[in-house]
Protein backbone atom coordinates (compact mmCIF):
# COMPACT_ATOMS: atom_id res chain seq x y z
CA UNK A 1 0.00 0.00 0.00
CA UNK A 2 1.63 3.46 -0.91
CA UNK A 3 1.74 5.82 1.79
CA UNK A 4 -0.07 8.61 2.55
CA UNK A 5 -3.10 7.51 1.05
CA UNK A 6 -6.85 7.76 2.48
CA UNK A 7 -8.84 4.71 2.39
CA UNK A 8 -11.95 4.38 0.80
CA UNK A 9 -13.84 2.21 3.54
CA UNK A 10 -17.27 1.68 1.02
CA UNK A 11 -15.19 0.96 -2.21
CA UNK A 12 -11.97 -0.76 -0.56
CA UNK A 13 -14.10 -3.10 2.47
CA UNK A 14 -17.66 -3.59 -0.47
CA UNK A 15 -16.71 -3.32 -4.05
CA UNK A 16 -19.42 -5.68 -5.23
CA UNK A 17 -22.26 -3.42 -3.47
CA UNK A 18 -20.47 -0.10 -4.68
CA UNK A 19 -20.31 -1.47 -8.14
CA UNK A 20 -24.21 -1.60 -7.71
CA UNK A 21 -23.92 1.91 -6.12
CA UNK A 22 -21.85 3.19 -9.42
CA UNK A 23 -24.62 1.72 -11.72
CA UNK A 24 -27.30 3.74 -10.17
CA UNK A 25 -25.54 7.26 -9.48
CA UNK A 26 -26.87 9.64 -11.77
CA UNK A 27 -28.92 7.46 -14.16
CA UNK A 28 -30.03 11.02 -15.97
CA UNK A 29 -26.19 11.44 -16.86
CA UNK A 30 -26.33 15.47 -15.21
CA UNK A 31 -22.43 15.12 -14.47
CA UNK A 32 -21.39 13.83 -17.68
CA UNK A 33 -23.83 16.39 -19.62
CA UNK A 34 -21.93 19.26 -17.50
CA UNK A 35 -18.44 17.74 -17.75
CA UNK A 36 -19.11 18.08 -21.87
CA UNK A 37 -20.35 20.87 -21.98
CA UNK A 38 -17.21 22.42 -20.26
CA UNK A 39 -14.49 20.73 -21.95
CA UNK A 40 -15.33 17.42 -24.53
CA UNK A 41 -12.91 14.92 -24.34
CA UNK A 42 -13.58 13.03 -27.75
CA UNK A 43 -10.53 12.45 -29.76
CA UNK A 44 -8.72 13.75 -25.87
CA UNK A 45 -6.23 11.98 -23.48
CA UNK A 46 -8.11 11.66 -20.30
CA UNK A 47 -6.62 10.79 -16.79
CA UNK A 48 -9.55 9.08 -14.04
CA UNK A 49 -7.71 9.83 -10.67
CA UNK A 50 -8.96 7.23 -7.86
CA UNK A 51 -10.52 5.05 -10.65
CA UNK A 52 -11.70 2.47 -8.13
CA UNK A 53 -12.98 -0.85 -9.81
CA UNK A 54 -12.72 1.13 -13.20
CA UNK A 55 -16.13 1.85 -13.56
CA UNK A 56 -15.80 5.06 -15.43
CA UNK A 57 -12.85 4.31 -17.66
CA UNK A 58 -14.56 2.22 -20.96
CA UNK A 59 -17.49 5.42 -20.97
CA UNK A 60 -14.64 7.99 -21.50
CA UNK A 61 -12.71 5.38 -23.71
CA UNK A 62 -15.16 5.31 -26.36
CA UNK A 63 -14.76 8.30 -27.98
CA UNK A 64 -11.14 9.59 -26.13
CA UNK A 65 -7.91 8.69 -27.78
CA UNK A 66 -6.28 7.23 -24.50
CA UNK A 67 -7.89 6.81 -21.38
CA UNK A 68 -5.54 6.55 -18.28
CA UNK A 69 -7.13 4.92 -14.98
CA UNK A 70 -5.04 5.85 -11.71
CA UNK A 71 -5.79 3.65 -8.59
CA UNK A 72 -3.72 3.14 -5.12
CA UNK A 73 -5.54 -0.07 -3.50
CA UNK A 74 -4.20 -3.32 -5.09
CA UNK A 75 -7.42 -5.38 -5.52
CA UNK A 76 -9.50 -2.83 -7.36
CA UNK A 77 -6.12 -2.02 -9.91
CA UNK A 78 -6.56 -5.48 -10.09
CA UNK A 79 -10.63 -5.53 -10.81
CA UNK A 80 -10.12 -2.41 -13.12
CA UNK A 81 -7.83 -4.20 -15.09
CA UNK A 82 -9.98 -7.11 -15.44
CA UNK A 83 -12.71 -4.64 -16.25
CA UNK A 84 -10.69 -3.49 -19.27
CA UNK A 85 -9.47 -6.99 -20.52
CA UNK A 86 -13.35 -8.16 -21.05
CA UNK A 87 -14.27 -5.28 -23.60
CA UNK A 88 -13.53 -5.29 -27.40
CA UNK A 89 -10.53 -4.50 -28.67
CA UNK A 90 -10.92 -1.00 -29.93
CA UNK A 91 -11.60 0.12 -26.25
CA UNK A 92 -9.55 -2.07 -24.60
CA UNK A 93 -6.56 -0.80 -26.68
CA UNK A 94 -7.06 2.60 -25.58
CA UNK A 95 -6.97 2.19 -21.93
CA UNK A 96 -4.34 1.62 -19.39
CA UNK A 97 -4.77 1.10 -15.60
CA UNK A 98 -1.85 2.05 -13.32
CA UNK A 99 -0.92 2.03 -9.52
CA UNK A 100 -0.12 5.39 -8.03
CA UNK A 101 -1.33 7.66 -5.74
CA UNK A 102 -2.86 11.70 -6.44
CA UNK A 103 0.00 12.80 -4.73
CA UNK A 104 2.42 11.38 -7.34
CA UNK A 105 0.71 10.56 -10.81
CA UNK A 106 2.91 8.03 -12.52
CA UNK A 107 2.31 10.49 -15.77
CA UNK A 108 4.93 12.47 -17.54
CA UNK A 109 4.45 16.13 -17.05
CA UNK A 110 1.87 17.81 -19.99
CA UNK A 111 0.72 14.20 -20.67
CA UNK A 112 -3.81 14.38 -20.11
CA UNK A 113 -5.93 16.86 -21.63
CA UNK A 114 -9.17 16.11 -19.49
CA UNK A 115 -8.80 14.93 -15.76
CA UNK A 116 -12.08 13.57 -13.84
CA UNK A 117 -11.97 12.90 -10.28
CA UNK A 118 -14.91 11.10 -8.38
CA UNK A 119 -15.67 11.20 -4.59
CA UNK A 120 -11.73 10.42 -5.20
CA UNK A 121 -9.33 12.08 -2.11
CA UNK A 122 -10.33 15.66 -3.30
CA UNK A 123 -12.35 16.45 -0.68
CA UNK A 124 -10.87 20.33 -0.15
CA UNK A 125 -8.22 21.39 2.34
CA UNK A 126 -5.45 18.81 2.77
CA UNK A 127 -5.19 17.61 -1.06
CA UNK A 128 -2.87 20.42 -2.21
CA UNK A 129 -0.49 17.69 -3.24
CA UNK A 130 -2.88 16.29 -5.53
CA UNK A 131 -3.57 19.53 -7.12
CA UNK A 132 0.28 20.43 -7.64
CA UNK A 133 0.12 17.07 -9.23
CA UNK A 134 -2.27 17.97 -11.63
CA UNK A 135 -0.84 21.43 -13.16
CA UNK A 136 2.22 18.76 -13.50
CA UNK A 137 0.56 16.38 -15.69
CA UNK A 138 -2.83 18.51 -17.51
CA UNK A 139 -1.86 20.38 -20.69
CA UNK A 140 -2.38 24.02 -21.28
CA UNK A 141 -5.75 24.21 -22.06
CA UNK A 142 -7.03 21.22 -20.45
CA UNK A 143 -9.60 20.69 -17.58
CA UNK A 144 -9.49 18.97 -14.74
CA UNK A 145 -13.26 17.96 -12.83
CA UNK A 146 -13.53 16.65 -8.92
CA UNK A 147 -17.15 15.36 -7.74
CA UNK A 148 -18.23 15.90 -4.63
CA UNK A 149 -21.31 15.62 -2.11
CA UNK A 150 -22.58 19.37 -1.77
CA UNK A 151 -23.83 18.86 1.91
CA UNK A 152 -26.08 22.13 1.86
CA UNK A 153 -28.65 20.90 -0.50
CA UNK A 154 -31.03 17.74 -1.43
CA UNK A 155 -32.05 14.96 0.86
CA UNK A 156 -28.87 13.13 0.56
CA UNK A 157 -27.12 16.45 1.43
CA UNK A 158 -29.33 16.40 4.39
CA UNK A 159 -27.92 12.77 5.66
CA UNK A 160 -24.39 13.48 4.84
CA UNK A 161 -25.09 16.75 7.15
CA UNK A 162 -26.46 14.57 10.00
CA UNK A 163 -23.64 11.92 9.57
CA UNK A 164 -20.65 13.94 9.20
CA UNK A 165 -21.75 17.12 11.61
CA UNK A 166 -18.23 18.14 11.37
CA UNK A 167 -17.91 18.64 7.91
CA UNK A 168 -17.69 22.27 6.52
CA UNK A 169 -19.42 22.47 3.32
CA UNK A 170 -18.83 26.16 3.75
CA UNK A 171 -15.17 25.90 4.36
CA UNK A 172 -14.51 23.37 1.56
CA UNK A 173 -16.36 25.42 -1.31
CA UNK A 174 -14.17 28.53 0.02
CA UNK A 175 -10.66 26.56 -0.68
CA UNK A 176 -11.38 25.55 -3.74
CA UNK A 177 -12.62 29.41 -5.08
CA UNK A 178 -8.83 30.32 -3.14
CA UNK A 179 -7.07 27.88 -5.62
CA UNK A 180 -8.85 29.38 -8.55
CA UNK A 181 -11.46 26.23 -9.65
CA UNK A 182 -15.36 27.26 -10.46
CA UNK A 183 -18.01 25.28 -8.45
CA UNK A 184 -20.98 23.91 -10.56
CA UNK A 185 -24.05 22.96 -8.29
CA UNK A 186 -25.53 19.80 -9.71
CA UNK A 187 -28.87 17.67 -8.45
CA UNK A 188 -28.60 14.33 -9.90
CA UNK A 189 -30.45 10.95 -8.18
CA UNK A 190 -29.51 8.00 -6.94
CA UNK A 191 -31.93 4.83 -8.77
CA UNK A 192 -31.63 1.67 -7.35
CA UNK A 193 -32.85 -1.31 -8.84
CA UNK A 194 -34.69 -2.54 -5.77
CA UNK A 195 -35.13 -1.57 -1.80
CA UNK A 196 -32.36 -4.39 -1.10
CA UNK A 197 -30.06 -2.35 -3.07
CA UNK A 198 -30.49 0.53 -1.69
CA UNK A 199 -30.60 -0.65 1.40
CA UNK A 200 -27.04 -2.09 0.74
CA UNK A 201 -25.50 0.93 -0.62
CA UNK A 202 -26.75 3.03 2.27
CA UNK A 203 -25.19 0.98 4.49
CA UNK A 204 -21.97 1.19 2.90
CA UNK A 205 -21.78 4.70 2.96
CA UNK A 206 -22.66 5.35 6.17
CA UNK A 207 -22.18 3.87 9.85
CA UNK A 208 -24.78 1.87 11.68
CA UNK A 209 -26.61 4.28 13.15
CA UNK A 210 -27.40 6.60 10.78
CA UNK A 211 -27.66 4.00 8.33
CA UNK A 212 -30.85 2.92 10.34
CA UNK A 213 -31.92 6.24 10.93
CA UNK A 214 -32.18 6.81 7.01
CA UNK A 215 -33.66 3.62 6.37
CA UNK A 216 -36.69 4.01 8.52
CA UNK A 217 -37.47 7.68 7.78
CA UNK A 218 -36.85 6.86 3.48
CA UNK A 219 -38.91 4.41 1.73
CA UNK A 220 -38.37 3.21 -1.50
CA UNK A 221 -35.08 3.02 -4.00
CA UNK A 222 -34.04 6.61 -4.99
CA UNK A 223 -33.36 9.95 -3.49
CA UNK A 224 -32.46 13.27 -4.79
CA UNK A 225 -28.91 14.01 -4.42
CA UNK A 226 -26.84 17.32 -5.31
CA UNK A 227 -23.31 17.59 -5.62
CA UNK A 228 -20.67 20.09 -6.82
CA UNK A 229 -18.60 19.89 -10.06
CA UNK A 230 -15.60 21.76 -9.04
CA UNK A 231 -13.43 22.43 -12.49
CA UNK A 232 -10.34 24.23 -13.31
CA UNK A 233 -8.97 24.38 -16.93
CA UNK A 234 -4.83 24.97 -17.00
Amino acid sequence: MHRDVIPSPNIWHHPDVYEIENHGVDPGGVIEAAMLRLHDWAGLDVLDVGCGAGFHLPRFAASARRVVGVEPHPPLVRRARQRVAALPAPVRSRITVQRGKAQQLPLPPASVDVVHARWAYFFGPGCEPGLAELARVVRHGGTAFVIDNDATRSTFGRWFRTALPRYDAQAVERFWARQGWHREPLTMRWELPDRAAFEAVVRIEFDPENADAILAEHAGSSVDYAVNLFWHRF
